[in-house]
């Protein structure tokens, strides 16, 4: 560990997938042994060091490249590996404190398999070259800042975003106009709407999923089927959503980045217009540290959920894959997002929010909330960032039905923490512990009311889908499908 590389370990270097020229083996070779233990460079082939505060990002066991997950534990260390501090809350404290906040907007690309394990320094100089050496020079020293900052993104910029991705800092907002579902339409109107999330089954049989969607169906406007939750494979969000299409009930698609790959995500989009799917939830997905055992790969996503949004964006408004080659007909879909209000300081993840929001997120769902008043200070820094008129928020609540279950969220489950009082309750409600829960959530409900920024809730039902009617109606919630 150095004072540059404020992580507790250096991670194996990535290798070429196909043979160098010595000479760029040589030059790969000397970048390495300065650049590891400096910067806990891996070799990626994309650096991008300049926009992440000089502290390399792929020192995240996740290989986020666009800000942290959801799961960073109070203490700021990654819940993958506790024994480290999370790399982008490091990389954000820097930035903060250098000025250099708003470079953490710019949406960073996918890695290029083609040039991982490859050196990038010769790029470097190929492309100070293309630009004109003594151009680049004399601009970079020029005392004029914008014309300082013109000649350097004209080298680094050029090599960190290539021209199959293009990201940038700017927010691109859907280029369609009429609603493209139910939800967003409701949304739109301003009503206060009520979603809920029915838990896929773990078999082929679908009776109890159709009943648990009839079970919900007439109190909420949409119902969110998970993509393997805590690392556990059950049947796929995207089947879900067909039965539920078939039962004339809005789905939403949820796909975790942690399972998909660029081709696959494309693919399987295209096909959900098939099966009627107007609503879609880009997450990382939790890792499979979480999951049973034997443990998946945890090292690296191939995408993440911000690179997520932007294929899906592009797909959706400029009619392009993520190769530049046309769709002919493109899929029209409400693209969301997840967000963890409390994972980070509200500054921080503010930023990491405007950054999904510019990236393509209409709506957010947030992990599930506990404590609505400490929701103010992350939407106040929403709000700074003029975010909070560009994307609806759906608060996360769910009702606990043991003390059991309120501690298996606190202490298993990433990005939930629950306030001891809450915990108190719940304990000390013994047999009444599920009723306890019920007026929990209640409260919860009606302190966000009327809330700026707030636009309905999503009730994460945890199997426990009979009580959602009861929520409804207690809450005084209107009724979205009854006349």
């Amino acid at each position: 560990m150095s004072g540059i590389k404020p992580s507790r370990r250096w991670q194996p270097a990535f290798y070429p997938f196909k043979k160098e020229k010595f000479g760029r083996r040589l030059l790969a070779k000397t970048e390495l042994i300065i650049k590891g233990p400096v910067f806990g460079c891996r070799m990626c082939g994309n650096c991008l060091l300049q926009e992440t505060a000089m502290i390399c990002p792929m020192e995240c066991p996740k290989g986020l490249r666009n800000g942290p997950c959801g799961g960073v534990t109070p203490e700021k260390k990654c819940y993958v590996d506790e024994t480290r501090d999370c790399i982008w809350y490091a990389i954000y404290k820097r930035a903060l404190k250098t000025g250099r906040k708003e470079t953490l907007l710019e949406v960073l690309p996918p890695l290029d398999y083609n040039k991982v394990g490859t050196e990038t320094w010769g790029e470097v100089i190929r492309q100070v070259r293309k630009v004109g050496t003594v151009s680049f020079l004399s601009g970079y020293l020029s005392r004029d800042k914008e014309k300082s900052d013109r000649t350097w993104d004209s080298v680094f910029k050029t090599i960190r975003q290539p021209e199959w991705w293009a990201g940038d800092s700017d927010f691109h907002p859907a280029s369609y106009q009429e609603p493209a579902s139910n939800l967003e339409t409701k949304l739109r109107n301003g009503e206060f709407i009520v979603a809920t999330e029915v838990i896929p089954p773990l078999g082929a049989a679908s009776g109890k999923l159709i009943r648990d969607i009839e079970l919900v169906r007439p109190y909420v406007t949409a119902i969110n089927f998970t993509d393997a939750a805590s690392a556990n494979p059950k049947m796929s969000s995207l089947a879900c959503c067909r039965v539920a299409n078939d039962l004339h009930v809005e789905p939403v698609l949820q796909i975790a980045a942690r399972d998909t790959t660029r081709i696959g995500l494309q693919s399987t989009v295209i096909g959900s217009s098939q099966f009627g799917v107007k609503n879609i939830l880009c997450v990382t997905g939790d890792s499979p540290k979480v999951g049973p055992a034997p443990t998946a790969e945890m090292n690296l996503l191939d995408i993440d959920s911000v690179q997520m949004l932007w294929i899906l964006r592009k797909m959706r408004d400029e009619g392009i894959y993520l190769d530049g080659r046309n769709i002919k007909y493109p899929p029209m879909y409400f693209l969301g997002a997840a967000t963890s209000p409390f994972a980070s300081d509200p500054e921080l993840q503010a930023i990491r929010d405007h950054k999904k929001v510019n990236a393509g997120a209409q709506f957010f769902q947030t992990n599930i909330i506990f404590e609505p008043s400490r929701l103010s200070n992350w939407m106040e820094e929403l709000d700074k960032r003029d975010v909070l008129k560009k994307v609806f928020i759906l608060v996360g609540i769910a009702p606990l039905k043991s003390y059991n279950v309120a501690r298996y969220l606190h202490d298993k489950v990433p990005g939930v923490f629950l306030p001891e009082n809450v915990l108190k309750r719940m304990e000390k409600a013994g047999d009444g512990a599920a009723e306890e829960g019920i007026q929990i959530v209640l409260e919860i409900i009606e302190s966000l009311k009327g809330k700026k920024g707030v636009n309905g809730i999503h009730l994460m039902t945890l199997g426990w889908e009979d009580v959602v009617e009861r929520i409804v109606k207690e809450s005084g919630l209107t009724d979205p499908q009854t006349p």
